[in-house]
């Protein structure tokens, strides 16, 4: 199967789903578990502000999170997932 035969087949289960035709479609669900932002940055001690720099959000954002007034979602989740179970995997990353 060629890459156009596989983005129409992909497209066409797309469509499939969204009229309903749930058993066309392949489903995968990811569930990221809810994460403690201030427990996960002091675990790698790091300041706010590097904290903020290193996963590449603005501080505000970063500060809005620890305080409970918004929550991470999609890839910020999972890469704050991911630090959980590894603090300094960011920096090994980067480096």
């Amino acid at each position: 199967m060629n890459a156009n035969d596989s983005i129409t087949k992909g497209l066409e289960e797309a469509l499939a789903f969204a009229e309903g035709q749930k058993g066309r479609a392949r489903v995968h669900q990811v569930a990221v578990p809810e994460v403690d932002v201030a427990k996960i940055r002091e675990e790698t001690g790091l300041s706010q502000a590097q904290f903020a720099r290193s996963i590449g959000v603005a501080k505000g954002t970063l500060l809005n999170w620890e305080h409970g007034r918004r929550q991470p979602t999609g890839p910020a989740q999972v890469l704050l997932a991911l630090i959980a179970k590894d603090p300094g995997v960011v920096q090994t990353l980067l480096r």
